[in-house]
């Protein structure tokens, strides 16, 4: 399961440091390579809670080995493109793969002592976080020495290692929800992020009050409350709107959003902020290689307090643990926003950011297992990190807007961008601690779970024309 996690997560932060090589290698523009970015996100977001929900009906164990399957062969084509057409297309292969996510915390949930849930879910939970930071780490040292096709090779060979464990080591969840998948809700839920999420990662460069923009954002809202209005009717649905307003569920979906937004925005961004050239009067003028070692502590530290999550949560709670996590994320952000003039300030900041990212990261993840009953969890974590990745797409398209709103003469942002950008980062982390406040603790999130099957049945009652047997 680590692995598998693991090469998801480095797929997602790989590419960032290097999308002016691959542009200049594919001759293709600059709007045309963020795709290598963008269309990830985008299948990773229609997947992710699809695949999680297929899982929970027809087995997890056989849905991950396909799943890292997809994220092997994305990982091959990519490995072998040398167009951006293709390099496009396996990216949008490897999005499967962030169903991953809510296999494995599903199998973890279904397998492991209850005893261990929490620290295997922290564990898997850190390592998703740790490999977004490890991949900017990692991305220089590998263009250096290879060229960027490694940057796919590498997780394939982990992808397909990951496979054939599973295939033997990880037996098939004995816990099923019965029942069909509802098409018309997934090609409903498809439809409002692929509309949502091309709008926010276009309006930078198309403009934010732009037609394509605004018409794309209405669509999704369009579709979005259609897709709700089906959930809502549906017998068997493919994400169960009433467990989606479980109090420990909708609370840690906001926090999750919020984080999204945050470290998204500050992967993509505080590279470009170090590679900046001294000349400017800002940034370090750092390579590939040297910027990565800056955010070299964020990696190292989050791996640590991810795997300590477990531990902490134990003794403050899990909804402690993730407002403290949160309060060292802003603090993070607001160092990166007023003190970045020293190298000794940007270690720090990267040493808060990863602190407050794996302790939050691993105990909102906790937090929705205990929350939702065996049957959901698969499709509950899925949202979640779904929400996740929709924060951060949107995060970093605003993100973008705030940085080059002030260019100087050379056409790279005002040193004021970043200061604006960080700030507000800072900012949406405050968000996050008042919400993270509104979490119920464990044991009322536990009994929220217990209630909710039983919720769904007496809501039934009220639906017209409703049998005995569906009460």
């Amino acid at each position: 399961l680590l692995l598998g996690v693991s090469a998801y997560a480095l797929l997602q932060s790989l590419v960032l440091p290097v999308l002016p090589t691959i542009q200049h290698d594919l001759h293709t523009s600059q709007s045309t390579v963020t795709w290598v970015l963008t269309v990830y996100l985008l299948s990773a977001s229609i997947f992710t809670p699809i695949l999680g929900r297929v899982g929970d009906k027809v087995g997890k164990e056989r849905v991950l080995v396909a799943t890292l399957a997809a994220l092997a062969l994305g990982s091959l084509l990519a490995g072998l493109s040398q167009s951006i057409g293709l390099l496009i297309v396996a990216r949008a292969i490897q999005g499967i793969g962030g169903a991953v996510l809510p296999l494995s915390f599903g199998i973890i949930r279904d397998e492991f002592p209850a005893s261990k849930v929490t620290s295997g879910v922290g564990t898997i939970a850190a390592m998703t976080a740790v490999g977004a930071g490890a991949g900017i780490v990692l991305a220089g040292p590998i263009v250096h020495q290879l060229d960027y096709h490694w940057l796919f090779w590498i997780p394939m060979f982990i992808t397909v290692i990951a496979a054939v464990c599973a295939k033997l080591f990880v037996p098939e969840s004995p816990v099923r929800t019965p029942g069909r998948i509802s098409w018309l809700a997934a090609v409903l839920l498809s439809s409002w992020l692929v509309a949502l999420l091309i709008a926010v990662s276009e309006a930078p460069s198309w403009g934010w009050g732009s037609t394509r923009v605004i018409g794309l954002a209405a669509l999704a809202v369009v579709i979005g409350v259609a897709w709700v209005r089906v959930e809502l009717r549906s017998r068997e649905p493919l994400i169960d709107m009433h467990m989606m307003r479980i109090p420990a569920v909708w609370t840690n979906n906001l926090v999750a959003f919020l984080f999204g937004v945050g470290m998204y925005s500050v992967m993509a961004f505080l590279p470009e902020f170090l590679q900046t050239p001294t000349s400017t009067g800002y940034g370090f003028g750092a390579s590939i290689v040297q910027s990565g070692l800056f955010l070299l502590p964020l990696t190292v530290t989050m791996f640590i307090f991810g795997l300590l999550s477990g531990r902490v949560a134990a003794w403050i709670g899990s909804k402690s643990a993730v407002i403290v996590g949160s309060a060292f994320s802003c603090g993070g952000y607001l160092v990166l926003a007023f003190a970045h003039t020293r190298a000794w300030e940007i270690y720090a900041a990267s040493t808060m950011l990863g602190v407050g990212l794996g302790l939050a990261f691993s105990a909102m993840s906790n937090l929705i297992v205990q929350a939702v009953p065996p049957g959901q969890t698969g499709v509950a974590s899925g949202m979640n990190a779904n929400i996740r990745t929709i924060g951060g797409a949107i995060g970093a398209a605003v993100m973008s807007s705030i940085v080059t709103s002030v260019l100087v003469g050379n056409g790279l942002p005002a040193e004021s961008g970043y200061t604006r950008g960080f700030a507000f980062l800072a900012a949406v982390t405050v968000m996050a601690i008042v919400a993270a406040i509104f979490i119920p603790n464990a044991t009322a999130a536990a009994a929220d779970a217990d209630r909710q099957p039983h919720l769904r049945n007496a809501e039934l009652a009220l639906v017209p024309g409703g049998t005995i047997a569906e009460q």
